[in-house]
């Protein structure tokens, strides 16, 4: 079952891929090409709230995030963003940071931001059809 936050970033039209503690989720508004959340399935609304288990399965998530991101976009550098001011529940904000932009089909993303702090205010808002298309391209990078 989906906690609120899962819910809220558009899950299970946003799935990108799903642990056992955790869910990857395309970010319907793209601050930059490829955005992610990464939720925990809990409903804990503290980091350290999250069994050891959840922990440790971090770090095959995040070196799946980041091949599947490299082959995607390219990015420079990448910012975990744990803000949970709005969203309660533990999530991180993925965001692939690059110089420029980059594109997939007719989808343009600026990094407003670069080398700054991410521009999240200036986020691409996904259709419906954009959202689809580019979780199933990202899917197909995934590498497990």
């Amino acid at each position: 079952m989906a906690n609120a936050t899962i819910t809220k970033f558009g899950y299970p039209a946003t799935l990108i891929r799903d642990y056992r503690h955790w869910v990857v989720l395309l970010r319907p508004a793209q601050p930059t090409l490829g955005s992610l959340i990464l939720a925990a399935k809990s409903d804990a609304i503290a980091f350290g709230a999250l069994p050891p288990e959840a922990h440790s399965e971090l770090a095959t998530i995040t070196a799946e995030i980041e091949a599947a991101l490299t082959q995607a976009v390219a990015y420079q550098k990448i910012n975990y963003l744990m803000l949970m001011m709005v969203d309660p529940h533990v999530h991180f904000h993925v965001i692939p940071r690059y110089e420029g932009e980059r594109e997939w089909n007719d989808l343009s993303v600026t990094d407003a931001g670069w080398a700054g702090p991410p521009a999240l205010g200036q986020a691409v808002a996904l259709s419906e059809d954009q959202v689809r298309g580019l979780s199933g391209w990202l899917k197909g990078l995934w590498p497990s």
